[in-house]
């Protein structure tokens, strides 16, 4: 299930896949954290299509809707990954044919607003995979919550991501993988005489040392006729240690219909990167466009260095976009709410 680590669309990738406290009117924060969810999201609709690594294709949809009777904001969500065709073989290398790979996650979160500058939240994920004829299944939940100072251009987010079980293994007779459990925390900061948001956020705050024990790290150096064997990744090491667990991030904000994005994901560049050459791997860029009824979304994701992927998205207001009369009312459809209301 570690593919629900993935971003869930590109606005969120050209911050390094992970922000819990970004205050945009975008609906796709949401299922970063479900405290995010707000009225002013009522009938977004968020699609964004990933080319990923391999000829991966992830598609993600979002949509966002406020009931006003009983003063709750929704999401829903989809996250649909198609890992395309594989040749079905025996140990020979014999053909017999072809098989599929997908994962796929279907989310709803809900949030409620306490006092003037909190907001709580819950989501529920249905995670699904399938490998050729096994499947694998869990249900799971974040937790989230959010603090706003509209005042002062200052968010603060932290959510508890992807507690659940197992519903269902691969196989039975082995013990269940663990779920990409995670809790993380993230403030950002927009500036009133300046076009820029600095964004940070720290993940895998239950674990100190989240390093990868690389066999390839390993020095064999001889001393005295003895063999002393360690990793190169082996001592104290602080600080890199400490920033494994933070990604930075910053956007300028142009008229307030442009935005462009960067960050960099230090865990990301330290694990992808080769000893002797780094390039661009950890960094990320993006730009928005924010029209009257859609937003267009950009961004270009350094992995490693033999490339990057790229990502498009499109929101679009759905209220604006297509008003349905007077007898939806109820449903309160052509609505529109103040962001942060």
């Amino acid at each position: 299930m570690e593919y629900l680590r993935l971003a869930e669309a590109p606005h969120i990738s050209a911050l390094g896949g992970i922000n819990v406290s970004n205050p945009d009117e975008d609906v796709s924060f949401a299922l970063q954290n479900p405290a995010l969810v707000r009225p002013s999201l009522h009938n977004q609709l968020e699609i964004s299509d990933n080319a990923y690594y391999s000829d991966i294709n992830i598609m993600n949809l979002i949509y966002g809707y406020h009931a006003e009777k009983i003063n709750t904001s929704f999401a829903f969500g989809v996250k649909y990954l198609n890992y395309g065709t594989f040749s079905q073989t025996d140990p020979t290398g014999m053909q017999y044919g072809d098989f599929h790979a997908n994962d796929y996650a279907v989310s709803v979160a809900a949030s409620h607003r306490y006092g003037e500058r909190w907001r709580y939240g819950a989501t529920l994920k249905w995670a699904h995979s399938t490998l050729y004829d096994k499947t694998q299944s869990a249900l799971l939940t974040d937790i989230g919550i959010n603090y706003t100072d509209t005042e002062n251009h200052i968010t603060v987010g932290a959510v508890a991501k992807n507690m659940g079980v197992t519903i269902k293994k691969y196989n039975p007779d082995y013990t269940a993988e663990p779920l990409p459990f995670d809790l993380q925390i993230g403030a950002s900061k927009q500036f009133k005489h300046l076009p820029l948001r600095l964004i940070g956020t720290i993940h895998h705050l239950y674990e100190w040392d989240v390093r990868y024990d690389n066999p390839a790290d390993i020095t064999t150096s001889t001393l005295s006729g003895t063999t002393d064997t360690s990793h190169k990744s082996s001592g104290s090491n602080f600080a890199d240690k400490l920033f494994r667990h933070f990604i930075f991030g910053a956007e300028v904000l142009l008229q307030k219909r442009i935005v462009l994005s960067v960050s960099y994901n230090h865990l990301r560049h330290q694990e992808m990167s080769l000893q002797d050459q780094s390039g661009l791997t950890g960094f990320s860029f993006g730009a928005g466009i924010y029209l009257n009824k859609f937003q267009i979304h950009y961004a270009r994701s350094y992995y490693y260095i033999g490339g990057a992927y790229n990502e498009f998205g499109l929101n679009m207001a759905l209220n604006k976009i297509m008003s349905i009369g007077t007898g939806t009312d109820k449903l309160h459809w052509n609505k529109e709410y103040k962001d942060w209301e």
